[in-house]
């Protein structure tokens, strides 16, 4: 058994439910890692379980046992013994309680009492394995900065006592957007990874769409979890159209679009067309757009007005500098791009995507198709200064040796 491949795709799972039983974050991370070296041990001799996601639980579990038990002081005796004893009445873990404490996870690191940033970071270290250097560049801060907001995050969930479940019905709704917003950022970081060489997380984008779907379950009627689903099915739809052979970034024109998933198309423009009745949202709105992307059999025949017409809706209902950056960029291919040039170049004075290499990136492209060549080369070296990708870092290089 590929021991790398099972940390990767079934750790959250595994986390997700020590977390639960253990009360403790730091605790069950140190107890998943200990399990997981006792498997490396182990199971090449003897063979790998029939459950083996359940056999690294019940490892770590008794791994927790032993470190409460090696408490040194007698008023960390007695809690211990209370903990060990609630440890021992824990029943044997289940595929139905491994599926649902990820959900539970995620409530509980979107808890309104952590900060937003918090939140987002929580869940991209526990439910999706990323490391604190990782998660640190995704939000553009040094380290040690991250792992001090995460030490934080952890101890205020331990210290107020935020209860590891599913929320009421009734306090459901002030708890959604940031749900929804992390499970977004789950899946952007599977489907673009903000650094290292892998071009594509798939276990990352099967966790998102797996968790979309379990928050459509819980509220049906929200137009913003139906956008959601949406979008990330009629995102995935193009997974195998991204990349060539040689793992090098495809653009959007330039996809085979025979190998777009016509199933997941059709399921996310369905519920494109509900959430929309139902109001379209921050995601309803992007899921609309992905419809239009989706629908146009050529790239010619993709109906860039109405695109740039919904990404202006979408930055007046939601205001950000990525949305007007994305309305910059349909707004080039609609009208020209020296109108959508114009409006990066405003975007770009207000410093408001600094250190974002997107932003020179789609300048460095405007002002290619402009003929501007001395200009856009140095743009392009600007993104690939910033870019964290190795597929996209390649992409960009090779527009700056045509430049």
């Amino acid at each position: 058994m590929d021991l790398a491949a099972l940390y990767r795709e079934e750790r959250p799972r595994a986390l997700a439910t020590l977390i639960r039983v253990l009360g403790d974050f730091d605790l069950a991370e140190d107890a998943l890692q200990e399990a997981f070296a006792a498997a490396l041990a182990q199971w090449p001799q003897d063979g790998p379980p029939a459950n083996p996601v359940a056999w690294l639980v019940a490892t770590a579990r008794h791994k927790a046992v032993d470190r409460i038990r090696r408490a040194a002081t007698l008023a960390e005796k007695r809690e211990a013994i209370a903990a060990e004893a609630a440890l021992a009445c824990t029943p044997n873990v289940e595929e139905e309680t491994l599926t649902d404490d990820r959900l539970r996870l995620i409530f509980t690191c979107c808890h309104p009492a952590l900060a937003p940033e918090a939140r987002i970071a929580l869940t991209l270290k526990t439910l999706c394995g990323l490391s604190v250097e990782e998660i640190a560049r995704a939000f553009l801060v040094p380290g040690p900065t991250m792992a001090q907001r995460l030490v934080r995050a952890k101890r205020k969930i331990r210290a107020a006592g935020i209860p590891y479940r599913v929320p009421d019905a009734d306090d459901l709704p002030e708890r959604l957007e940031g749900v929804l917003r992390v499970v977004y950022l789950v899946f952007t970081e599977g489907y673009a990874p903000t650094a290292g060489e892998a071009r594509l997380r798939r276990d990352l984008c099967t966790e998102a769409i797996r968790l979309a779907r379990l928050v459509r379950v819980l509220l049906p009627h929200e137009p913003e979890a139906v956008g959601l689903l949406a979008l990330l099915l009629l995102q995935d739809s193009r997974r195998e159209a991204r990349f060539d052979g040689a793992g090098d970034l495809v653009t959007l024109d330039d996809q085979d679009r025979a190998l777009w998933d016509g199933d997941e198309i059709e399921e996310g423009h369905a519920l494109a067309e509900s959430s929309l009745r139902g109001g379209g949202g921050f995601y309803g709105i992007q899921a609309a757009i992905a419809a239009l992307h989706a629908a146009s059999a050529r790239p010619e025949e993709t109906d860039w007005r109405q695109i740039a017409a919904l990404y202006d809706l979408l930055l007046r209902r939601h205001p950000s500098p990525v949305v007007a950056l994305n309305h910059a960029a349909a707004v080039a291919m609609a009208d020209g791009p020296a109108r959508g040039l114009a409006l990066l170049d405003d975007l770009d004075r207000s410093g408001a995507l600094a250190g974002f290499h997107l932003l020179p990136a789609a300048r460095a492209d405007l002002l290619r198709r402009l003929g501007r060549k001395a200009e856009a080369a140095e743009a392009y070296r600007e993104a690939i200064r910033t870019v964290g990708n190795a597929a996209e870092r390649r992409y960009l290089e090779r527009r700056l040796r045509e430049c």
